[in-house]
């Protein structure tokens, strides 16, 4: 009834850039993680700085419980790299305990949509400035949502397992990132 707009994601290249390498004050090591749990997990913004530190299983099959849309759970799995990222997060914070925000601000509370969007900004500006690319691009952390999408479409993975992934209600939602994969 109505053309839906492209889905905006990023090339493996520029996500690579936008996470760039972590630095060694604290909270270039949260951000850096954020970035990373985002990209990983496909999460929401309101799932990501929801995480606490219970929601986060490394033994095993490691994976991250996430509290979606309509209060629906879902866990997605983690990768090595995200795995030893947050094993050197939780070593750096060892205050941290179970119930705590995984991803505190600097006052230990929770990350803001405003946060989140902000440390985003500045990644993408740094990355920017190695990779001319990413300065027509508008880089929201649901773009980064979509860039899990299509980095898991474009390995293979089979778009029913890539709902279950994001959460998504319907394949028919996931069945946009096949279009623009297309595209």
């Amino acid at each position: 009834r109505f053309e839906r707009p492209m889905l905006g994601f990023l090339t493996r290249e520029e996500m690579m850039a936008v996470l760039g390498q972590p630095g060694s004050a604290w909270s270039s090591q949260r951000d850096h993680l954020l970035l990373a749990m985002l990209y990983n997990s496909g999460a929401r913004v309101s799932e990501i700085i929801g995480l606490r530190v219970v929601d986060v299983v490394l033994e095993g099959a490691a994976c991250v419980h996430l509290q979606g849309k309509g209060r629906k759970q879902r866990s997605v799995p983690l990768w090595k790299t995200t795995v030893l990222e947050i094993r050197a997060w939780l070593r750096r914070n060892p205050h941290l305990h179970a119930q705590a925000a995984l991803l505190p601000n600097r006052d230990g509370y929770a990350m803001t949509r405003w946060n989140v969007g902000q440390r985003l900004d500045l990644a993408v500006a740094r990355a920017t400035a190695n990779l001319p690319s990413l300065a027509g691009k508008q880089v929201s952390p649901h773009t980064l949502r979509h860039t899990t999408a299509m980095h898991l479409l474009q390995s293979g993975v089979p778009f029913n397992v890539i709902a279950l992934w994001l959460g998504h209600e319907s394949t028919n939602t996931t069945h946009r990132y096949v279009e623009a994969d297309l595209a």
